[in-house]
């Protein structure tokens, strides 16, 4: 049996990463400018929710002329009348520097404020606060707080993250069944690294049962989506008939896609097909082509280079060499 391997990235990212909260101002044609002033007018009286509203009007340049420093102007006022949104977003200005004198402290003294209220960005937000030390002591406890109470709220990008925390166990102790939890959670949202994710679980049967079948599913699930890895995997279910039929031209559908995405086990699997004659018109110089571009990043790539290499002549060898290097030229858009 194949063992997969996880997707381990921990997105810890900073707060210029997450969407920021929006008004939900319906826009009806003929009558946004009269909105539009009606909301100025209902701010400008105090109205927290107006206030919120005209803070994304300026900071989208929505109906108006875009200004990051009136936006957080706007979001000030309502964020200190305990507009969780308001808030969130205000955190999130002080956090990218973005209307205003970048400052971490700021932000999470805003993120806390919405967070305590039950936001979930801002929960999440906080916790990547604490995790990276970024306006606060590092503190990965009060990081995985903040994750759980956003992901028990149905954030995804939350619920993914507590899944690589309890997989990877380096910062609490690894549980594989509490891991999958998660990504499944997050995978029913549609979220592919938690699917990917979640079909390598099933696959070697690590917090889950084994179940190749499942593991497709949720490949395919994540591939769609333009998962590379994803993409290779299925490709390679195919391939060696785990879980599906033998398919080599469905292999070499997910081969090529992932390749395509400069993926190299993917780039010397395709290779294979082409030097094998599986799933495609037997090929060696795109063989060579393939595994040239795999060459620089696989090992074994180089070797099967050099072997299909003894069975060409100079001439294709120059050709695939010309298709190599206009390939990875055109970011992999012309290799076909």
């Amino acid at each position: 049996m194949k063992k997969w391997f996880f997707y381990l990235a921990v997105i810890l990212a900073t707060s210029s990463s997450l969407a920021r909260a929006h008004s939900d101002e319906v826009k009806v044609e003929g009558k946004y400018v009269q909105v539009k002033e009606a909301v100025r007018l209902a701010a400008e009286q105090g109205d927290a929710t107006a206030q919120y509203s005209l803070g994304e009007m300026f900071l989208q340049g929505d109906g108006v002329t875009q200004d990051t420093q009136e936006a957080v102007k706007w979001f000030r006022l309502a964020a200190k009348q305990g507009y969780a949104n308001a808030q969130f977003n205000l955190g999130l200005s002080f956090g990218n520097g973005q209307g205003v004198t970048q400052d971490y402290q700021e932000a999470v003294k805003w993120f806390r404020s919405a967070a305590e209220q039950g936001h979930a960005k801002a929960q999440f937000s906080l916790g990547i606060s604490y995790a990276n030390g970024q306006g606060t002591m590092q503190n990965f406890e009060e990081a995985i707080k903040w994750f759980r109470l956003a992901a028990e709220q149905g954030d995804v990008i939350a619920q993914y993250n507590l899944g690589v925390i309890y997989l990877d166990g380096k910062i609490v102790a690894q549980n594989y069944p509490e891991a999958v939890k998660w990504f499944h959670l997050a995978a029913k949202q549609g979220y592919a690294q938690a699917q990917f994710n979640l079909g390598v679980s099933y696959g070697n049967g690590q917090g889950v049962t084994q179940n190749d079948q499942e593991a497709i599913k949720w490949f395919r699930l994540a591939a769609e989506q333009g998962h590379t890895k994803a993409q290779y995997y299925l490709g390679l279910n195919y391939a060696n008939k785990q879980g599906a039929t033998q398919d080599d031209q469905e292999a070499v559908k997910w081969f090529r896609l992932a390749a395509k995405r400069g993926d190299a086990a993917a780039q010397n699997s395709l290779g294979l097909r082409y030097d094998l004659g599986q799933g495609v018109t037997q090929d060696y110089v795109r063989a060579h082509m393939w595994f040239s571009l795999a060459a620089s990043r696989q090992k074994d790539a180089q070797e099967n280079r050099d072997k299909v290499a003894q069975r060409m002549t100079p001439a294709q060898i120059a050709e695939a060499q010309k298709l190599a290097h206009d390939c990875k030229k055109n970011n992999y858009t012309s290799c076909d």
